[in-house]
């Protein structure tokens, strides 16, 4: 059996008890590390089972799923994945290669960005469409994100956006040599998601968001250091909101009073969150 088991948000604790009872049982056990990564080493993780754990990055997994599923027809093989298995694609790739081989599958589900974003107050029924926001460059600033932020706008609807990772990612002139040489992890903040949104808007000038939108940023949601600020992305172009990892929320313009009194309480600055919110948004009760 190949069991898929999400691990939640921040540390080893956050397992559950089933998921738990599969690791300690697995022949191996891959630990998926590019689409996310928990808040503690893998160290903590292998103390914490009992387990020695396998880091399975990019590469082993798009490229090496063989590898991984090697034997999981007669023992159990554990993916573990950071927050729930499902919230990326490569782990549906994973199962569809799994089925072709004839190898049984099971999920074990837990906590994602998804559900946990819920801490902010603001109700998940009023989210609309999830968009990522990558690393720009000087040469490739990709707005494929803004026009599903737009259709979000129309409709009065919150905005998740999810930061870029980049953890052993290559460098494109060595990939070009044909040399496996990684540049260093990297991990987008809020400041840095809140910059490119307003270049993407100031870019594409169809008046989505500005300056004075309101969003907020989230870092290290469910860990015990979790951090939430609310304020327009104008000042959260300016916040550090510490270590990994960060996303980031655009207001809806259709709130409901619940959602904006919860809000202000970690408003970055009552004065200019008011005065934003009274410019351009209105409470549905």
């Amino acid at each position: 059996m190949l069991y898929l088991v999400g691990l939640g948000l921040a540390d080893e604790k956050d397992i559950t008890v089933r998921g738990l009872e599969v690791v300690r049982n697995a022949e191996r056990v891959y630990l998926e590390a590019y689409t996310s990564i928990l808040l503690v080493d893998k160290e903590k993780l292998e103390a914490f089972y009992g387990r020695p754990v396998i880091v399975a990055d990019r590469e082993l997994v798009e490229s090496g799923s063989d590898e991984i599923l090697n034997g999981a027809k007669d023992v159990d093989v554990a993916f573990l994945v950071v927050g729930d298995p499902f919230g990326a694609t490569t782990h549906t790739d994973l199962v569809l290669r799994a089925r072709e081989l004839g190898i049984p599958t099971k999920t074990i589900p837990n906590a994602s960005i998804m559900s946990a974003i819920g801490c902010t107050g603001l109700q998940l029924y009023n989210f609309g469409q999830t968009v990522s926001m990558v690393f720009f460059t000087e040469t490739w600033k990709p707005s494929s994100y803004y026009d599903r932020i737009k259709e979000n706008v129309k409709m009065g609807l919150h905005t998740l956006v999810l930061l870029d990772i980049k953890v052993k990612e290559p460098l494109l002139e060595n990939l070009a040599r044909g040399r496996k040489i990684y540049e260093p992890p990297r991990f987008m903040t809020v400041a840095q998601c809140a910059r490119q949104m307003l270049e993407t808007e100031e870019e594409r000038k169809e008046g989505v968001y500005g300056p004075d939108s309101l969003a907020i940023g989230a870092a290290r949601v469910g860990a015990p250091d979790q951090k939430l600020i609310a304020g327009t992305l104008k000042e959260l172009t300016e916040v550090d909101m510490g270590s990994p990892l960060h996303s980031l929320v655009l207001l809806g313009k259709r709130t409901h009073d619940m959602e904006k009194d919860y809000i202000e309480e970690f408003a970055l600055n009552k004065e200019t969150f008011n005065a934003a919110w009274k410019k351009g948004y209105t409470a549905a009760s």
